[in-house]
């Protein structure tokens, strides 16, 4: 189904641009089906003909992505061309639900990039998350580090080029080629499955670089693309706060009991334990903490 014009240039401007990520990647879109029609054309198959105009389809929309009915999303398709660190990579395609095609170090001389660190952004591992981070280096620490960086890219480049001219079959020659070499591959999945990629990498707590790819996608193609789907996708998941069991009756609790039934109740849950004269929050605990900050609320185990 034809999208309308305007959202035909925007995409049609993205087409003819690769746009940039980190110092040296890329997210380039090649092809795409579907619109925010399609989603809804696929739902009426189910609902009946029911509702045609624009403003009800975005209420029909809003109403799938709010109650998680997802196959209609998957009628949509997109495919990328993504140039990315290996590191980064190595994230990126545990995302099993895409077709992929990587470029290859057998048939083809590696790319020579790799993604170098700006001195100001080497960070300090979390030490509430073990695969995490927070905070950044001193300038100096990171001018060290990032010369040393350059030095070690360098000389991996410099020997893997010499194996080369000594013509050393080029699926044996690369395996000393750092993580922050850039490979390059064509990305195809559907528009529920790339969702459920952006909620995870879009997350503060996902790594920086991923990040960064994810912020590229999400913002300058899927809002382009789906424009309705990504104004709800942001509402009802992206920027929504999400309770378990447990922390609905938390909260219920907090507004109808003394914060030390709250306290109380919080410890036979084993949220909280004894720490001398404080009480020390487990990581589900810092997870419930962060919420209630969002919402505004004081959070009980905090005096």
């Amino acid at each position: 189904m034809k999208m309308t014009d305007k959202k035909l240039n925007n995409l049609e401007d993205v087409l003819t641009h690769s746009l940039t990520v980190l110092d040296d990647g890329f997210v380039r879109l090649v092809d795409f089906m579907g619109d925010d029609s399609s989603i809804v054309q696929a739902a009426r198959v189910s609902y009946g003909e029911g509702t045609k105009k624009v403003s009800e389809d975005r209420d029909l929309i809003r109403y799938l992505m709010r109650h998680r009915h997802t196959t209609p999303f998957e009628m949509c398709e997109i495919k990328l061309h993504v140039r990315v660190p290996m590191d980064c990579w190595r994230q990126w395609i545990r995302h099993r639900t895409a077709s992929v095609n990587e470029y290859s170090t057998r048939y083809s001389i590696a790319i020579d990039a790799a993604q170098k660190t700006d001195p100001q952004k080497w960070r300090i591992q979390s030490k509430s998350n073990k695969q995490g981070s927070d905070d950044f280096l001193n300038n100096e620490d990171g001018e060290f580090l990032s010369k040393r960086e350059k030095e070690i890219q360098e000389k991996c480049r410099e020997i893997y080029d010499e194996r080369l001219n000594y013509s050393v079959a080029r699926e044996q020659a690369r395996k000393d080629l750092p993580l922050s070499t850039y490979t390059e591959a064509y990305w195809k999945i559907d528009l529920h499955n790339l969702l459920h990629f952006l909620e995870l990498r879009l997350d503060e707590k996902a790594q920086y670089e991923i990040r960064q790819y994810a912020n590229v996608i999400g913002n300058e193609i899927v809002s382009r693309w789906v424009p309705i789907t990504w104004e709800a996708f942001k509402e009802y998941r992206l920027n929504a706060v999400h309770l378990s069991e447990t922390e609905i009756k938390i909260l219920s609790m907090m507004y109808t009991n003394d914060i030390n039934s709250v306290v109380g109740f919080m410890k036979e849950c084993g949220w909280l334990e004894e720490a001398g004269e404080i009480l020390k929050p487990k990581g589900e605990t810092r997870e419930f903490g962060e919420k209630l900050i969002r919402l505004g609320i004081p959070i009980p185990w905090k005096k």
